[in-house]
């Protein structure tokens, strides 16, 4: 199977960019993902799942794409996960697997598309990244937890190496804004020999 998507994906330098190319690469993104041993989705659940012994408390997979980490959620038995992504594409992939309450389309222009407070748990399985989701979305999701809300979320080797992503979850630690909970370097796509780092994080 051609990797062209995969290949392109830590490329992308512009929100429209990364929309376009998500959109397109919908349709064969959980063939493609599966052929490399997409692994993040569950090791972000069961990670959440060691610090929230109430499943039925709803989960945001903020950037759901095709539905894999709300699936992983599912499987890992939380009752109730809503979805947020850009991309209309992925978005239909995501409705088809029927394991989401809601599935909302967002506008990456929107700097504020998660209301405040309204979960207390939320997760960004490969969303924040190179090609993907800027640092400042971590800031927005932090602002959008109530105090004692969790977040858990991935970065991958290649997000690892960038000062603005590390650095902008050294700056909310840091002043003991939130507190690290969990932190566990493994595998993210074996296939491509990509691995990621699982945090959970908790808004002080």
């Amino acid at each position: 199977m051609s990797e062209k998507f995969l290949d392109k994906a830590y490329d992308l330098e512009t929100p429209e960019a990364t929309l376009d190319h998500y959109n397109q690469w919908a349709a064969s993104y959980d063939a493609e993902i599966a052929e490399n041993g997409y692994a993040t989705p569950g090791r972000i659940a069961e990670a959440l799942a060691q610090f929230q012994p109430d499943m039925s408390v709803p989960v945001l997979d903020f950037g759901c794409g095709t539905g894999l980490s709300g699936l992983a959620l599912r499987l890992q038995g939380f009752d109730t996960v809503d979805g947020m992504e850009p991309s209309d594409e992925m978005l239909t992939q995501a409705r088809s697997k029927g394991v989401y309450r809601t599935l909302t389309q967002i506008d990456v222009k929107d700097s504020k598309p998660i209301p405040r407070g309204a979960y207390r748990q939320i997760t960004g399985c490969g969303v924040l990244g190179t090609g993907a989701a800027p640092p400042a979305v971590f800031d927005m999701i932090l602002h959008a937890l109530p105090r004692g809300g969790l977040f858990a979320f991935s970065y991958n080797d290649h997000a690892l190496e960038d000062r603005a992503y590390t650095g902008k979850l050294n700056e909310w630690l840091d002043c003991s804004a939130a507190r690290l909970l969990f932190r566990e370097h493994g595998d993210h796509l074996p296939g491509i020999d990509l691995k990621s780092t699982v945090y959970v994080i908790e808004k002080a």
